[in-house]
């Protein structure tokens, strides 16, 4: 029996991650079929006007499917960008009796924000669209991190452990008990042993479930996917029924319409024959996911228990008189040991150097904190990815920036008048006298507490100043001199 074998048992968390695929392809149709819907809403409502500027449409949801693919996007921008364009369009639309120069349409369009043509609308749609969007985006990325999560901690092992494995399944073999299982307790104490590290896990996977489950609630009630898809079309049209029946724009501009030919005609009626009509789909995944999310917690901890609770790897505990001990057949008699590293210093069945974690359970750790501040982030609908890529804008679009910063030390640096440095090295601000050696902590901004246990602040101005080196992936310390 092999250490796959031994993980079979607890091949049903895959089930709950693979859902991934269903989820992503879910959001996605309900942006589809916005776009569809809107664009067979508006072509019978408006006809030849919007088919000449249906690519103002088609380009905000292109944005929309590369934000929710992954790239990065502002959706803020994407929908102020829109509503930049879609006011001069309609604009001259509404004022067909006038001819309207270039200059003219962008004065419109730089006043749109002052004076709110739509009205409320954009700021509505904004906040419904962009924490829908968030979470749907944070809760598939989630999915597929606990996915990969799962396959890499199935590869973990250790030669110790296989020994253990087979003194349990094979030694009763060798002894011409073929059919005599190993004993419960016997099997608690070399599964805890094989997957003492990947216990570890659980604190922050229960933490991590816990942020999807909290997330999958907010797409089921405020944060509804749905519902903000499908009221994009309903809100683009309110808004422009605002602007037709609130023309305030000249006035405010103190302009008087430009001369034009003689009017063409009346104002163009907007007012849309809405479709209340409701997308076939329900949040039925949604549902199905938290379903799924709920046996989920405590699962690193309790898979020894999963997997010996299995009649075919381990005996009944009620048959602990005539099982496999690891010797022969009969009771076996160690305490089984707790869970976790630690917990594992007096196994008698697998030795663990518990002075050695894993090395990749632990990043695997650190991914899982990583996962689960995205999704808190998400349930107050902010996108923490892209809060980091403005970040990195503003400090120059490199991976790794250079920035002053408050001295956490307490230690006061005289204001730096220069610096060097070469790839891979850290800067030598050029000061004097020289000062004396610091440990200084990696600012929050990268999304990272202080490993010092200070705070990190910018520091625009001053004397107190020093550089520290902010990495957007990695947690670690620098001493600068």
């Amino acid at each position: 029996m092999s250490w796959e074998t031994a993980y079979e048992s607890s091949r049903w968390i895959f089930c709950g991650v693979h859902v991934v695929t269903n989820s992503y392809q879910f959001f996605r149709e309900l942006i589809d079929i916005s776009e569809k819907s809107m664009s067979q809403m508006f072509t019978k409502t408006y006809g030849r006007l919007f088919t000449q500027n249906a690519h103002i449409f088609q380009e905000l949801f292109v944005e929309f499917r590369r934000y929710y693919s992954g790239g990065s996007v502002s959706l803020t921008e994407v929908l102020s960008d829109f509503w930049s364009r879609l006011v001069e369009k309609v604009f001259s639309l509404v004022n067909p009796q006038y001819q309207f120069s270039d200059d003219y349409l962008e004065c419109v369009s730089k006043h749109a924000e002052q004076l709110q043509p739509f009205g409320d609308v954009p700021r509505k749609l904004r906040v419904q669209v962009s924490r829908a969007f968030i979470a749907a985006r944070a809760l598939s990325q989630a999915l597929a991190t606990g996915r990969d999560i799962v396959n890499k901690v199935t590869k973990v092992r250790g030669s110790l452990c296989v020994r253990g494995l087979m003194r349990q399944w094979y030694c009763p073999l060798c002894r011409g008990l073929p059919s005599v299982r190993p004993c419960h307790s016997l099997c608690l104490n070399v599964m805890k042993g094989c997957l003492a590290n990947q216990a570890d896990l659980d604190t922050e996977w229960n933490n991590f479930i816990d942020a999807l489950y909290q997330v999958s609630e907010k797409l089921e009630g405020p944060f509804n996917m749905e519902l903000a898809a499908d009221s994009i079309s309903v809100k683009v049209s309110e808004a422009i029924m605002h602007m037709q029946e609130n023309s305030v724009i000249m006035p405010a501009l103190g302009l008087s319409p430009p001369s034009s030919s003689q009017s063409h005609g009346t104002s163009t009626d907007f007012s849309p024959r809405l479709s209340h009509e409701r997308f076939a789909f329900t949040s039925t995944q949604v549902t199905e996911l938290k379903e799924r999310l709920r046996p989920m917690r405590g699962f690193w901890v309790s898979l020894p228990h999963t997997i010996c609770n299995d009649e075919k790897i381990a005996a009944d505990v009620t048959n602990e008189e005539r099982c496999w001990n690891g010797q022969t057949r009969g009771r076996y008699l160690p305490d089984v040991t707790g869970d976790g590293l630690v917990s594992q210093i007096n196994n008698p069945e697998v030795e663990v150097d518990i002075a050695r974690p894993d090395v990749r359970t632990r990043q695997l750790i650190m991914e899982l904190r990583v996962a689960t501040n995205k999704l808190r982030h998400a349930q107050s609908g902010q996108d923490m990815d892209f809060m980091d890529s403005e970040f990195m804008d503003l400090m120059g679009g490199v991976s790794r920036s250079w920035f002053r910063v408050k001295a956490v030390s307490g230690l006061i640096h005289r204001p730096l008048s220069g610096t060097t440095a070469t790839a891979g090295s850290s800067p030598r601000p050029a000061r004097s006298p020289p000062a004396p050696r610091i440990l200084c902590c990696v600012c929050p901004s990268c999304s990272l507490s202080p490993p010092c246990g200070g705070s990190c602040s910018l520091q625009a101005g001053g004397e107190e100043e020093v550089f520290l080196s902010c990495w957007k992936s990695e947690a670690h310390s620098e001493e600068i001199r």
